[in-house]
């Protein structure tokens, strides 16, 4: 993702802070390349990291990520659904909304 395509307070620290920006890109980079999982299992997991941590930002972030690489709305939602029986029926519901957000509009 380029520094002109993130959302606006990612897009601010890049801006302002290229040093952390860069280092923090490098970090994410060496943890999606420290094991066997492919990219659409990470997607879904970051996903799924996204809604547990109840952070709406990320959860919307990882879905435009996701449809842009070819992930499915279904699949997507689906992290949804999985989050009720860990997390609770309120933040199932919560990130189904907010999945719902980008893949509804």
């Amino acid at each position: 993702m380029s520094k002109q395509e993130l959302p606006a307070g990612a897009g601010q620290v890049a801006e302002h802070y290229p040093e952390v920006w860069d280092a923090y890109a490098e970090l994410g980079r060496a943890c999606a390349e420290s094991g066997p999982l492919d990219a659409r299992t990470r997607r879904l997991v970051k996903l799924a990291l996204a809604v547990g941590a109840r952070s709406e930002g990320a959860v919307h972030s990882h879905v435009r990520r996701g449809l842009e690489e070819g992930e499915s709305a279904a699949a997507l939602k689906q992290v949804a659904m999985l989050a009720i029986p860990t997390l609770g029926l309120p933040s199932g519901v919560a990130a189904l909304t907010w999945i719902e957000d980008i893949t509804e509009s």
